[in-house]
Parts: structure tokens; sequence; C-alpha cells
């Protein structure tokens, strides 16, 4: 697993240095000095995870994150001082938030989570029969395992590091991040409108315009979403409105 280590403090990037080159598996591809190298080492280098510092001048840790293009993407992991961005920072589709100064312990589990999610999407993308949709989705309240039929499920949402379930039976909590579920999930049902949620579009119950570029979507049990007018108009079209 190569990594890519983002920070615009010399000592930061050489105690993350010393903390990966204990973790086995683990390459570090390379180093940034600020945002703006982050973002050019990231397309030059591909890394398949990020540690990107969230307080850098210019182009912080966010704007890094929102500005990445292109595939494939590296998973990111943020390293910071701050607790308070931490919604933020999970909402932009992190797989961890990190504080300093940074034990080897958080830092080895941070990056199991990327490993587990690379294998999931390393098996996704091999090549082999179509891919049935799932006939149950598996929720979580408390110790028990739910089977809940995907008609049912009216969106996913993240909410730190957890991904929610909501039906219009309850709330569930899913072992999956909403990256391996938009793959796993039916597109023509399942649209992923937002960084942080999934919808059913079979639950869409009205669209009404917010502004001239946003829409609000309304969903059974009263959920409301808002989406640009270009997704509302894949939407509208995917459910023939």
């Amino acid at each position: 697993m190569k990594v890519l280590i983002a920070d615009d403090e010399p000592v930061a990037r050489q105690v993350l240095a010393e903390l990966l080159s204990e973790i086995e598996g683990v390459t570090i591809a390379g180093e940034a000095a600020s945002g703006k190298e982050a973002v050019e080492k990231t397309s030059e280098l591909k890394p398949d995870v990020l540690l990107l510092d969230l307080q850098m001048p210019g182009l912080d840790g966010l704007s890094v994150a929102r500005a990445l293009r292109g595939s494939p993407l590296p998973l990111v992991v943020y390293v910071t001082a701050y607790e308070q961005h931490a919604l933020s920072a999970f909402e932009t589709g992190a797989v961890d938030y990190l504080l300093k100064p940074v034990r080897r312990e958080r830092l080895q589990a941070a990056l199991e989570k990327a490993r587990r999610q690379l294998t999931g999407l390393e098996r996704a993308a091999m090549p082999g029969p179509p891919q049935e949709a799932p006939k149950r989705i598996v929720g979580r309240i408390g110790s028990d395992l739910h089977l809940i039929d995907p008609a049912d499920v009216v969106a996913f949402r993240a909410d730190g590091d957890t991904v929610v379930i909501l039906t219009p039976q309850g709330k569930y909590y899913s072992d999956y991040s909403l990256r391996l579920l938009e793959q796993k999930l039916p597109p023509a049902r399942f649209r992923r409108i937002h960084r942080s949620t999934i919808i059913n579009t079979d639950h869409i119950r009205r669209i009404s315009p917010l502004t001239s570029k946003r829409f609000l979507l309304q969903l059974t049990g009263g959920l409301e979403a808002v989406v640009s007018k270009r997704l509302a108009g894949v939407i509208r079209e995917a459910t023939k409105w």
C-alpha cells in the first residue's frame, strides 16, 4: 500500500514517515509540503492512501480533497491537531481522522481500515460474471443483525465513520462504506446525490425547486435531501417523472 504524506510541518512529516516505516506492507510514495503540492503529487504518484494535514496555508486539507480529480483517487486519512473539523472531514469521504500527536497503534488501525476498503474495491473491479443486486441488506442494531429488503431502504447516510441505513421501519447501521455500497447496489434504483448520501429513487415523493440550480427531494418518511439541477434532472429522467 503506497502512502503519500502531506503536511506543511517538516517535523510532522518526519514523525509520520518514521511511524509508517514500522508498519508492515506500507511504502512511502512521497511527501508534500503544501496543499497545492499534495494535489500535484497525488496526480503524479497515484498513492493508495493520502495522509493529509487539515491545517495548511493556501489550500487546506478539505480543499485538497475536493480538488482531487481523475481515477483512481486515493483514500484519505486526515491528520490534525484539532477535533472541530471531524464532521466536515468525514463528509468528504475520509477513511479516518487522526489527532496529533499520532500514535503508532492509531495510525496502523486507520491504515488497516483503508486496506480493507482497497481490498473491497479491487475485488469489485475484477472481471467476472455480472454481479447480482443483493437480495437482502444487513443492518445492525447493537449485536443483532437484521436482513432488510433493498426496496425498504429509503437512503444510506454517512454519520462520521458510520453508515446509517434509513427505512420506514427504523434506523440500522451498516458495516460497509458508502463507496462499497454504491458498487454493490443497482445504480438504476440507488443514486449517490452527495458525498454522504445515497438515496433509493423509488422513495422520491416530490422534487421541488429551491433556486435556479438546486432542488429539494422529499422522500418517504419525510426525509429531505438537496441536489443540484443536473442531478435532479438525471433522477427525474431515471424515474420517468
